[in-house]
């Protein structure tokens, strides 16, 4: 089995969108959680979220060809072309051949989905009889919408001619795309592989969907917290570039850290409510494919939603699967940056190589008062300079599915 090496990394979010805001922004303690600016908030119970705020397409893409991009797969692009070039990896020849681009998201292109809808409701339903089947839809609606579209624009904007697919798993998409990628390369099968996640879900009909769950807190994400009310949607990417070790290593590649173990597992009890058994297997799975102790964990980024189902059930996943050892700090980096669905993992794993490589643990935001029931040591509201020789990034999804990623000091 093949060592896999982490040697390219970046981000568009709520908090930064490159690797250095990003990170500065995560060991400061800066909140990305503000009331939502792009989209009228009219009507919406709910006005915060961890909103990209500034994003200009127009500097980053040719406007000859903006049109074929959603949101979600602008951010997938722009984190991709981040990721590639702090790699330093040229696409080219067999290398091309040999480089895998896999992706998560949880709706795809929900912008274009929403604006086509009601274009169609106002222009054809309420004034159905004066334009009849004249009403159309933007030409490349079908291909802007495709939840495959990120990481399509990708492949072909930097020649990866390697396997390149999308997974959505809910919330844990991207962490199941970057999982399936370590090990395509872990087995010899793939050299290297972009990976990670897109999603761009703050639209009102998606913040509405999310509302009428009553799950949504009304001020901001206090995660592990006595008096959490809820999550807080954001929005954003996260790329990373993993490469096989010797091959990284040959090139003198700068190595953020290594990916050493990946694991997966699925409830199959409820549809949105997490269970502790599930989620324990899916730490345990990926310690074991790491040939981790639980002595070796340092640190948890959390999947730490701040719902009080959620954060429970997780406290009560953590301590099964670390039963009979000392339960490492956590943290959420949910609490700054929000809750980005299939892009979630994403940016969490890319705070949790972050983490490792720089031995600072970020904080959980918003921290009051320690909840009973979530007796960890959960860092508040500071980071937490302290040696972190391996950490896990946790994310759990609805459907009861789970995966976690476990990540080494080089």
């Amino acid at each position: 089995m093949k060592r896999v090496a982490i040697t390219g990394l970046g981000v568009v979010s709520a908090i930064g969108s490159n690797v250095p805001d990003f990170w500065n922004a995560l060991k400061n303690g800066e909140t990305g959680i503000k009331v939502i600016s792009n989209i009228l908030t009219e009507g919406l119970g709910n006005k915060m979220a961890g909103e990209v705020k500034g994003f200009d397409p127009a500097i980053h893409f040719d406007p000859k060809k903006l049109p074929m991009y959603d949101r979600f797969s602008q951010f997938a692009m722009v984190a991709g072309r981040q990721a590639v070039a702090d790699s330093g990896l040229k696409f080219e020849g067999e290398l091309a051949e040999q480089t895998a681009c896999i992706m998560g998201t949880g709706v795809g292109g929900q912008n274009t989905i929403e604006e086509s809808y009601s274009k169609l409701i106002n222009m054809g339903g309420t004034l159905g009889a004066q334009f009849g089947a004249n009403v159309r839809v933007h030409p490349l609606t079908v291909p802007r919408l495709m939840a495959n579209a990120g990481g399509c624009h990708i492949s072909m904007e930097h020649h990866i001619l390697g396997p390149g697919y999308t997974i959505a798993s809910a919330c844990a998409s991207a962490t199941h795309a970057i999982g399936t990628a370590f090990h395509m390369i872990r087995s010899g099968m793939m050299v290297a592989a972009v990976t990670g996640g897109s999603e761009a879900c703050l639209t009102f009909g998606t913040l509405k969907g999310w509302e009428a769950l009553r799950v949504v807190a009304p001020d901001t994400c206090r995660p592990f917290s006595l008096g959490r009310q809820g999550m807080v949607l954001g929005e954003g990417a996260g790329c990373l570039v993993l490469e096989e070790w010797e091959h990284a290593a040959k090139r003198s590649a700068t190595i953020y850290g290594e990916l050493a173990g990946f694991g997966m597992s699925s409830d199959a009890k409820d549809i949105t409510t997490p269970d502790a058994g599930g989620m324990a297997r899916a730490m345990k799975g990926a310690l074991r494919d790491a040939s981790l102790n639980t002595t070796d964990i340092h640190y948890i980024n959390a999947h730490g939603t701040g719902t009080r189902s959620n954060d429970t059930t997780e406290t009560k996943a953590i301590k099964l699967a670390f039963e009979g050892s000392t339960i490492p700090p956590l943290s959420s980096s949910k609490s700054m940056f929000g809750h980005a669905l299939g892009a979630a993992g994403a940016l969490e794993m890319v705070a949790t190589v972050l983490a490792v490589k720089n031995q600072i643990a970020p904080a959980t935001l918003n921290f009051v008062e320690k909840d009973p029931e979530c007796d960890l040591d959960i860092i508040p509201n500071t980071a937490r300079a302290m040696p972190i020789n391996a950490a896990i990034s946790n994310s759990f999804a609805f459907g009861g599915l789970n995966a976690v990623l476990a990540v080494k000091k080089i």
